[in-house]
């Protein structure tokens, strides 16, 4: 943990499901000699993908952080998930990393949670270079995938790589081995060594028409990115190598492009290039930009800004990006952006306003300490796991404590899907709330509230694979025996015209007379899921006092929180202007404005016509040609709207968009109608107005 600043690549692999994410993974573990013997997936005997749960799908479920050394680097590494489902988990070491690698099947190309992670990266402003992977599967079409990349991304890839052949072994011209472009060698991979060991040689001749005109791509996005190359190529002299990866290197870095390389993490072929490309072209911690956040402080105060740079004699800085619960005390995952942290050392949450204590400092390995891996200290730049913090959660910073900062959190998707769980017997009832807790502490994205009248406990996620995971834990890891019921969908509510109502308080107290009248506008937003806004519009020349005006914008905000009035789902897409009033010198105090401002909410609910909204999935589908008449038949029964459907090679992808409540089921589905060939694949898109009779449903 002692590696120079920049010589450490905090790196992620990101990609859509069944890309070959953990695959690549591990084969950067066996290739770096960080373990001896590859593991595979489908015989559950990865490093990353070491819950049994991951074990028994194939699938990731959880990011895990590896460690290796590559060449002079040290690399930290984060395995995420490619499930839309777990897509929290992609979102939180997004928000930590300095580089990320995008994997792309040669097969199936762009696919929709592809275009997920790609948006989640530039939302977080990550340098990315592209991987495209399973070169040797039928189908395989190495230019199709870049064009895709290039068209449905807004990307600009630049392949420095071409593969040599395409497709599986019994075919005429199969994938073996690849042209670096920079140097025009190529490289052949022992397939008896699981890729170990490269022969480099000269292009041979047959290919070296089609390696040129790859490289003569290449060098067109260098002279767009330097002038000197430019002036070289004027001058018809020759590009240095070290020109070509420095420029290369700050386009990579200034998100211009994006390196590609390719090969098949299968079969060992072209991992070694892609952790050269890895060194070569993305970020160190030092080559990002200091963090941004503020000082904490007094909360009528606008806050000051704050940078921490990457140095190790800046204050201390940190990210808690995740928690695992654990009997001995949680472990913290930590991104250490300045300073050096210390064990048996105090730190700050600014969020929290609490102390922490920093009693051990571990190494990661996969979702583990790692054995021997305890430290003294780390510093900035690293990643690292902590004991020790009680307050602290997801997204919260840690600091120095003579200096505060408060860096920005990290937004997660709300839930979609809801189910009902109880415990088979009243014994059971504390420990299922203690085991919830902890797992709403290590997963950001789940939701668990218990309804005192029934008893039930309502769990919400971002699907039924999520909620199934949740289920499976209860049971196998907790050792709990609950009932679960049907999930249901997590509504919302809105209004749907605008409306100015008056609230009246008018009420005798004992002896006294209670009065107050407060105007409120109420108008719907554009956004259906935007959280609700509560302004305070009342002019300056009017009888009512800041108490009194505050004490209604806080029933407003209270009201609001509280739900809807259809069925008291959450409430979004509401603007809400206090507007007016009108007090007395006797009977107007806080108290009476609350009341009015109930008042008035309930009325201007009814008058702005209250509208249930249901969640809205993005779907995507590939199929072969012969069931697209089925499924798109399906689909047009689920309330299903087409939006676009692209002839793929021998599949064709369907772009559709469909209510939640209509989806249950549909992966199962969609594989009956087609025998198994069509796969599917959604994630969250938006709200819309439900049908009039879900609407009624709930109010009788």
């Amino acid at each position: 943990m002692s590696s120079a600043i920049n010589q450490i690549r905090n790196i992620g692999i990101i990609a859509h499901i069944d890309a070959g994410k953990t695959t690549v993974t591990e084969r950067m573990l066996y290739l770096s000699g960080a373990k001896h013997r590859v593991g595979r997936v489908d015989h559950g005997t990865t490093d990353t993908d070491d819950d049994p749960e991951e074990q028994e799908r194939g699938i990731t479920i959880f990011s895990a952080c590896v460690k290796f050394p590559w060449k002079q680097q040290h690399i930290n590494l984060l395995d995420t998930p490619g499930h839309v489902d777990f897509t929290a988990e992609v979102e939180r070491c997004l928000r930590v990393l300095d580089g990320a690698v995008i994997v792309f099947s040669a097969r199936e190309g762009v696919e929709a949670q592809s275009e997920t992670v790609w948006r989640q990266a530039d939302r977080y402003e990550v340098p990315r270079i592209v991987f495209i992977n399973k070169l040797d599967r039928e189908g395989a079409n190495f230019e199709a995938v870049v064009d895709q990349i290039g068209s449905r991304l807004a990307a600009k890839p630049v392949p420095i790589q071409m593969p040599v052949g395409m497709g599986p072994s019994h075919t005429s011209d199969p994938f073996r081995g690849v042209v670096d472009l920079i140097e025009m060698k190529y490289m052949e991979f022992n397939p008896q060594t699981e890729g170990k060991q490269v022969t480099i040689g000269e292009v041979p001749e047959d290919l070296r028409d089609d390696a040129l005109v790859y490289r003569e791509q290449m060098l067109e996005a260098i002279y767009e990115l330097s002038d000197e190359a430019m002036t070289m190529a004027m001058e018809e002299q020759p590009l240095p190598r070290e020109l070509i990866v420095a420029t290369l290197r700050k386009g990579c870095l200034d998100r211009q492009i994006q390196p590609l390389v390719c090969g098949s993490a299968l079969h060992g072929i072209g991992i070694q290039p892609l952790l050269d490309a890895v060194t070569d072209f993305l970020p160190s911690p030092a080559d990002r930009p200091p963090v941004q956040g503020v000082v904490p402080g007094k909360t009528n105060v606008a806050p000051a800004h704050a940078l921490r740079h990457p140095d190790v004699d800046q204050p201390f800085c940190g990210l808690v990006f995740k928690i695992l619960p654990a009997k001995t005390g949680d472990n913290y995952w930590i991104r250490v952006y300045s300073g050096t942290l210390s064990q048996n050392s105090r730190v700050h949450c600014p969020n929290r306003d609490k102390k922490e204590n920093i009693a051990q400092i571990w190494q990661i390995h996969a979702s583990k300490k790692e054995r021997d891996g305890q430290t003294e200290h780390v510093h900035a730049g690293d990643i690292c796991c902590v004991i020790g913090p009680r307050f602290a959660i997801t997204g919260d910073t840690l600091c120095d404590t003579r200096q505060l900062i408060e860096l920005p959190s990290i937004t997660f998707a709300e839930a979609v899907l809801s189910m009902a769980i109880e415990p088979e017997s009243t014994a059971d009832r504390k420990k299922l709330t203690e085991v919830l807790e902890m797992l709403k502490r290590q997963d950001p994205t789940f939701r668990a509230v218990e309804n005192e009248e029934t008893g039930q406990t309502l769990i919400s996620g971002m699907g039924e694979l999520h909620l199934e995971v949740i289920q499976h834990r209860l049971t196998r890891d907790f050792g709990m025996k609950v009932k679960c019921y049907k999930p249901r969908v997590s509504y919302r509510e809105t209004i749907a015209k605008p409306a100015s109502v008056v609230g009246q308080c008018n009420r005798q107290m004992g002896a006294q007379q209670m009065f107050a009248r407060l105007d409120i506008k109420i108008r719907p937003l554009k956004d259906a899921s935007a959280p609700v806004q509560v302004f305070d519009e009342v002019p300056l020349d009017t009888s009512l006092n800041a108490e009194m005006r505050a004490a209604a914008i806080e029933e407003l905000r209270q009201r609001a929180q509280g739900g809807g009035v259809l069925a008291g789902f959450p409430l979004s897409g509401v603007r809400i202007e206090v507007t007016g009033g009108e007090a007395h010198e006797e009977g107007s105090d806080p108290v009476a404005f609350r009341i009015a401002a109930s008042d008035a909410f309930e009325k201007a609910m009814q008058a702005g016509q209250p509208t249930l909204l249901e969640p809205v999935m993005r779907m995507e589908i590939n199929t072969p040609e012969n069931y697209m008449g089925d499924i798109v038949g399906d689909l047009q029964q689920r309330r299903a709207i087409i939006s676009q459907s692209d002839i793929r090679g021998e599949l064709t992808t369907i772009v559709a968009f469909a209510p939640l409540k209509e989806l249950f089921g549909y992966s199962s589905a969609v594989r009956s109608l087609s025998q198994g060939r069509a796969s599917s694949s959604m994630e969250p898109h938006g709200f819309q107005p439900a049908p009039a009779e879900d609407a009624e449903a709930f109010m009788y």
